[in-house]
C-alpha cells in the first residue's frame, strides 16, 4: 500500500513539474526573429573577439614563460 502512495506522489510531482514548466514558458517574453538574429550575431562576434584575444594572450604568455625558463 505504501508503494502505491509513493508512486503516485512521484508521478504527481513529475506532472506538476511539467505543468509548472509549461506555465512559466508561457510567461516568457520571447524575442522576435529580427531580435533573435541580431542577438545571435552579437554573441558570435563576441565569441570570435574573445577567441582572438585569448589566442594572442596565450601566445604572448607562452613566449614570456619561454624567456623566463630559458627555453628556446
Amino acid at each position: 500500500m505504501a508503494d502505491k502512495k509513493e508512486t503516485r506522489k512521484r508521478s504527481n510531482a513529475i506532472q506538476r513539474f511539467f505543468r509548472e514548466t509549461v506555465g512559466e514558458l508561457k510567461k516568457v517574453s520571447w524575442p522576435t526573429w529580427p531580435e533573435a538574429r541580431r542577438l545571435t550575431w552579437i554573441v558570435v562576434l563576441v565569441m570570435v573577439f574573445m577567441a582572438v584575444f585569448l589566442g594572442i594572450f596565450d601566445f604572448l604568455a607562452s613566449k614570456v614563460f619561454d624567456l623566463i625558463l630559458g627555453i628556446s
